[in-house]
């Protein structure tokens, strides 16, 4: 049996037969993406190019694999295509880089005699080469076999050498990942070889790492980002217009949509093919009406028993996408006791028009700072969606500051409505609590000496974060404390007084003052002041004696800013005052 010829086209079990792009389970759309398909296709064509190596990532849904079997089909009409794999997590057969080697090898055999009996002579050399590391599989099925070819007088110009990779994250573990990319760069990025290979992905560690700079293929790749470079919108509507007049002339209707339904959706796919995909596979249901599935795609808005379902397979995708994100959050050992979608849906609500709209005056934080609020170690919203590239990145918005943003609006349907997240909803109000908490830990928690502070902000001997994030504590926290979405147990903010949190603001009441343009804003103090005020109120009939250091606390900090304005000589705007006379606080003494 050693000395028998192990032939590789005859063992399935090295490789997998439902992998390639006739194989795999994809929509085309023909004439979308035109440009783009012509930019890749010419780069595939131009075997003088600098880079052997494409890479295109882009978010969940945006049309990779559709391109890639694009790109197939026409290399596979050119007689071009050596080989290609599209991974698929729900596969079993092609959920791992495992069989990705030996089935490159199988099919670069398939199209040549010579080629396919050198990959065999290589595997009766050593029958346990699929055991070995993917760089040695690499080396031994197909750079040498190739190398070898050439070696006997072959012209390997003459050979097919498009090499295609879809869905590298959908490949179980990030390892395995790095391994096939750090395996395809060392054995096949070579000049004697004649390979282009096409790797597409959604923005996930392994990739991302590998591209940025610094990592291991920034200067052999060429890179191409979907959701950074390239509006698909006109190819959704064209996509949309097609296939509702093929639902037209199923149902003899032609007139049975119109011009503004196709924009209307056009326009919500957010550039994510994934979104008119979903629609148009709901409305083309053949045993419905398509008419009356699209105003219920088009007017759809959740409520109870609701049967309707428009966006169920957008949801599974999310669902999905989040559990495994918060699985591997979770199991970091330095996260253990974090709650990962609490933490996101913070940072999702932060980053909304509206954020923190509950509040009366709205606020967005920074991301970094809004970390640490959380109480979270410095770079830690990065962490947090380190496995959801696919759906978020952290952009600068139109005030400089790092927000949080979503590809898709409908990422952001879907976190809203417990209906569609099921387990993985986090209401607003638990977001508001859980922050409200953080920010009084926050106050508390600094090792400052709060009796022997410096005289300037600046020169707390914190980091500049922490001190952007301290102030931010301060400014913010009346305002939680009385939102409607807050709700704090009585005995925790008993607690927090007890540990000083007001004692400890006091402290530094004098320098933000002096060194913080919030509390020099009369509008701002007004409603600051205002807010501790009433919280006093609402807290003295259960908790009278924290009420009243609030309250004494509230008073004092207003009579402080009153002396240091009539110091400076500044005019008071009274907007911030007309609420708080003195009769008013003392008659709220009294009422105790």
């Amino acid at each position: 049996m050693a000395s028998a010829i192990i032939d590789i086209m005859e063992n399935p079990r090295w490789y997998t037969r439902t992998c390639d792009y006739n194989s795999a389970i994809n929509f085309v759309m023909e004439d979308t993406r035109v440009e783009l398909t012509d930019e890749l296709m010419e780069w595939i064509e131009d075997r003088h190019a600098p880079h052997q190596l494409l890479c295109m990532t882009g978010a969940a849904g945006s049309g990779k694999s559709c391109l890639q079997q694009t790109a197939a089909e026409k290399c596979g009409k050119s007689n071009i295509l050596a080989a290609s794999f599209f991974l698929s997590a729900t596969d079993p057969t092609r959920n791992t880089v495992d069989p990705v080697i030996p089935t490159i090898a199988y099919q670069l055999g398939r199209g040549n005699a010579t080629l396919k009996t050198l990959i065999n002579a290589a595997i009766n050399k050593d029958s346990f080469i699929f055991d070995q590391s993917l760089e040695a599989q690499t080396t031994a099925l197909i750079a040498q076999p190739v190398q070898h070819l050439r070696d006997k007088g072959t012209d390997l110009r003459s050979l097919p050498y498009v090499i295609l990779i879809d869905g590298l994250d959908e490949a179980t573990g990030e390892d395995r990942q790095k391994e096939l990319l750090t395996a395809i760069r060392r054995c096949l990025l070579v000049d004697d070889l004649p390979f282009r290979i096409f790797i597409a992905s959604r923005p996930e560690w392994a990739i991302r790492t590998a591209l940025q700079p610094g990592g291991h293929l920034r200067n052999m790749a060429y890179h191409i980002q979907l959701s950074d470079e390239y509006d698909a919108t006109a190819d959704m509507r064209r996509y949309l217009q097609r296939r509702c007049e093929d639902i037209g002339r199923r149902i003899n209707n032609p007139k049975w949509f119109n011009e503004d339904d196709v924009e209307t959706l056009a326009q919500a796919g957010s550039g994510q093919f994934i979104y008119v995909a979903t629609v148009y596979k709901y409305i083309s249901e053949r045993r419905a009406s398509p008419a009356a599935r699209l105003h219920v795609v088009l007017t759809w808005t959740p409520h109870p028993g609701q049967v309707a379902k428009p966006f169920e397979a957008l949801d599974r995708l999310y669902y999905n996408i989040l559990s495994a994100a918060k699985d591997a959050y979770e199991a970091v050992d330095t996260h253990h006791g974090r709650d990962f979608y609490l933490l996101f849906r913070s940072q999702h609500i932060n980053s909304l028009p509206s954020s923190f709209s509950g509040l009366r005056l709205p606020m967005v934080f920074q991301a970094d700072v809004l970390s640490a609020l959380l109480c979270l170690e410095a770079g830690a919203e990065e962490a947090l969606i380190s496995d959801l590239r696919s759906l978020v990145t952290f952009k600068t918005d139109d005030d400089g500051d790092l927000c949080l943003h979503m590809y898709h609006k409908s990422i952001c349907d879907f976190l809203e409505e417990p209906s569609r997240a099921r387990d993985l909803f986090v209401p607003e109000s638990r977001v508001y609590t859980h922050l409200t908490k953080c920010l009084m830990q926050h106050i508390v928690e600094p090792a400052l000496d709060f009796y022997s502070l410096p005289a300037k902000w600046e020169e707390l001997p914190l980091s500049k974060l922490h001190r952007n994030s301290l102030q931010e504590a301060v400014e913010d926290l009346p305002f939680f404390l009385v939102s409607r979405q807050t709700a704090l147990d009585d005995d925790e903010v008993v607690g927090f007084t007890q540990n000083g949190v007001w004692q400890k603001i006091d402290k530094m009441f004098p320098l933000l003052y002096r060194f913080g343009a919030s509390f020099r804003d009369d509008t701002f103090f007004g409603y600051w002041i205002g807010n501790l005020r009433e919280f006093s109120n609402l807290l003295k009939g259960r908790k009278p004696e924290t009420a009243a250091i609030i309250r004494a606390f509230a008073k004092k900090w207003r009579d402080d800013r009153k002396r240091w304005y009539a110091s400076e000589q500044l005019n008071l705007n009274p907007f911030w005052d007309t609420d708080s006379s003195e009769s008013d606080w003392d008659s709220d003494s009294s009422s105790e």
